[in-house]
This record gives C-alpha cells, sequence and structure tokens, in this order.
C-alpha cells in the first residue's frame, strides 16, 4: 500500500530525472494524500524525424483512480493504490494498464508499522542514496454526468521486499530508469510485455526512518515531518476496580 508520499525535488531536478519538457514550477509537497493532484508523466506524440525533444510529457491528475465506466463516484471506492498482480485483468485497471501507463515521480513514501496500538509508528521510506524514483501509475480519464473531464490516477503495488516487510506488507513498484521507455511505450508493448517491471525494489534501495506522528494530518505539510522521531508506548488505560473492600481507587489496567 502507498497512502501518503513527497516529492521535494525541485522542478528542473524532476524534468532531468523523467526527461520530460514543459514542466511548470511546483513548490515541494512534503504530505501528498490521495485526492490531491499529483504529477505523473506519460509518453508523448511520435517524435518528428530527427527531432531532439523528449517524447514524454507531464500532466497533473487526481489521486485516485476512476474507471470510465462508473456512473456514481460516491458509491465508488477511492482507488489510489492497484495491486499490479491483476492490474491486468482487474476491470477498473485493464484498459490503463493497457493503454495508459504512466510513471509517478516521488523522493519517497511513508508508511506505518502496527504494533498493537491505535496508532502505528510511521516512517520516512525515501532512496538510501537520496534523488528520486517512480512508481508505476495509471490514469484514466473520467467524463462526469456534466460533460467536464477529469483525470485521474493510481499507484501500482507489488509485494513488499525484506526491507519494508517488516513495516508493510505491500510496497511501490519502482521503475527503473532504464525501463521507463519500455513501462510508457503503450503503443507497442502490452501488460504482458512489460509484466517483469513489477517487481519490488533491489534489497538495500530504500531505507525506513520512524518519523513523528506529524505525517498522520494532511494538514501538516512542511519538512518537519520527515524528522526522525520513534512514537513512545500508548498511554496505559485507567479504568475503576472493584475488589471486596471496594476502596474507590483508581488502578492501571
Amino acid at each position: 500500500m502507498c497512502g501518503r508520499f513527497a516529492l521535494t525535488a525541485t522542478p528542473d531536478q524532476t524534468a532531468a530525472f523523467l526527461d520530460v519538457a514543459g514542466l511548470e514550477d511546483f513548490p515541494a509537497r512534503y504530505n501528498i494524500a490521495p485526492t490531491q493532484p499529483i504529477l505523473v508523466a506519460t509518453a508523448g506524440a511520435p517524435r518528428a524525424p530527427g527531432s531532439n525533444l523528449p517524447d514524454r510529457q507531464p500532466m497533473l491528475v487526481r489521486w485516485g483512480l476512476i474507471p470510465t465506466w462508473v456512473k456514481d463516484t460516491r458509491e465508488f471506492p477511492l482507488l489510489f493504490n492497484a495491486r499490479s498482480e491483476g492490474a491486468a485483468e482487474k476491470a477498473s485497471f485493464k484498459a490503463a494498464m493497457r493503454h495508459r501507463r504512466a510513471l509517478v515521480p516521488a523522493s519517497g513514501f511513508y508508511e506505518w508499522r502496527q504494533t498493537g496500538g491505535k496508532k502505528g509508528q510511521p516512517y520516512w521510506i525515501r532512496p538510501r542514496h537520496g534523488g528520486l524514483v517512480a512508481f508505476a501509475g495509471l490514469i484514466e480519464t473520467y467524463a462526469e454526468p456534466g460533460g467536464s473531464e477529469m483525470d485521474t490516477g493510481a499507484i501500482l503495488t507489488v509485494n513488499a521486499n525484506a526491507d519494508i516487510a517488516y513495516i508493510r506488507d505491500r510496497m511501490p513498484v519502482v521503475v527503473d530508469p532504464r525501463d521507463f521507455a519500455r513501462w510508457l511505450d503503450c503503443r507497442t508493448l502490452e501488460p504482458r510485455d512489460v509484466a517483469d517491471l513489477l517487481r519490488p525494489a533491489q534489497l538495500d534501495f530504500f531505507e525506513a526512518i520512524p518519523v513523528s506522528d506529524l505525517v498522520n494530518k494532511v494538514a501538516n505539510t512542511g519538512p518537519e515531518i520527515q524528522e526522525r522521531g520513534v512514537l513512545g508506548p500508548e498511554p496505559e488505560k485507567v479504568r475503576r476496580q472493584k475488589s471486596d473492600t471496594d476502596n474507590g481507587q483508581m488502578t492501571l489496567f
């Protein structure tokens, strides 16, 4: 699962990483959540012979894919993730897997390790050696009943590798820059031709840093949410214990 991520690189760094042109300026984003706009890169129109312009294009989509056949979005779940193992056959994703694959640039993502309490321990998971990563994404253009169109997207996930599995059993699919062209090539490559890219990141690629629970609130959008911090144990519950003498004292449970 990937329910929060960050993109803190500069527009120039992001454009160079994705090899796109015409990327508008944007601020660092430390706490990107579903339903918010996210940057993606898709395959552009074929280049003219002799052109040295990038053949990829940036676009903004709403994080939460809506298939074209949905009638009432209020009764449809928020699809911000797609399990890669069945995406090529699942009704919600198979058209996008065939025709609209994308790259989602990120500086890292957040996950929560459940430790038995109500609140899990959040982790900021980033490339060990810095830089950007590209998650495998899917996009779909949804036509609203009123006639307007909305571009929407989801991030593909896969079973977590050993570095992440102790925190969460799923992780985003990371596409290696050498495979960007293959993943985006929906004109000549079908889902079965890129299925080998839907795999966990290599061991030691990511490092997981425990952070405070500031990231839990979408309203917290500053760099402080990525500072190291371990949550303490939840306070013990207090209840009234009756004894034979019932002295009316409070005891810790």
